[in-house]
């Protein structure tokens, strides 16, 4: 077998270590990354209780970097954390309802309970979900999603 050069030693150092490093290309396998169709797929998604990262985007070159940072760190948080990705030009009414201005962002929608029927119940087959939006303005990294993750108290991995 041959000796590996400097170069080679270097850069399989710096995929070891530095937090940054995205090493693409990678085999990631299938895609892992949920592409919005419709709300009623963003709920049962919810439903299913895990996290779930929605990241609303338009076409750009920004887009392209976020598309692979996306299908990595869905890979890796698989199946503790969910990934949807929204593209506003074709569903703009879901992406208003956000009310934000600037695009790409991304959101985390997380701890979906039942909330119990307080009152007067209105139709007994709706079910009632609390749901937590937080905003997701960390690095865009899977290192980021790690952080975030831990600052929000979110089980990404089977590791606590």
């Amino acid at each position: 077998m041959e000796k590996s050069s400097f170069l080679d030693r270097m850069i399989g150092h710096l995929r070891g270590t530095c937090k940054y490093y995205t090493g693409y290309p990678k085999d990631l396998g299938p895609s892992r990354v949920v592409h919005f169709t419709s709300e009623r797929e963003f709920v049962n998604l919810l439903h299913e209780g895990f996290p779930v990262v929605v990241a609303f985007t338009i076409r750009g070159n920004y887009t392209e970097h976020l598309d692979k940072v996306l299908e990595e760190a869905a890979s890796e948080f698989y199946p503790h954390v969910k990934f949807m990705r929204v593209e506003c030009p074709k569903y703009p009414g879901f992406c208003i309802s956000r009310q934000k201005k600037e695009y790409p962002f991304m959101e985390i929608f997380h701890s979906p309970t039942h909330v119990a029927n307080q009152g007067r119940v209105a139709d007994p087959n709706i079910t009632k979900y609390n749901v937590k939006v937080m905003p997701f303005n960390y690095d865009i990294s899977v290192y980021g999603f790690r952080e975030i993750f831990k600052r929000y108290g979110i089980r990404a991995s089977d590791m606590k």
